[in-house]
């Protein structure tokens, strides 16, 4: 695909040039939130409330003291 096309398709009008911004936005923002979100799960493995919950006897779901 050349530059012309590319111009063409996505840069010529700016309703299509704004529509390509606000969606490749919204796709970086949940490929990056969804990545970082298993990077940090991975790397703090163990130390989790849903990893330490499962240790503790009498800790069940919906059961909170404040």
């Amino acid at each position: 695909m050349s530059f012309s096309t590319v111009y063409k398709v996505f840069f010529k009008r700016n309703s299509v040039f704004v529509g390509t911004i606000f969606l490749s936005a919204f796709v970086f923002q949940s490929v990056f939130d969804s990545g970082v979100t298993k990077w940090f799960e991975h790397h703090n493995k163990g130390k989790l409330w849903k990893d330490v919950k499962l240790q503790i006897p009498g800790a069940e779901e919906g059961e909170e003291e404040d």
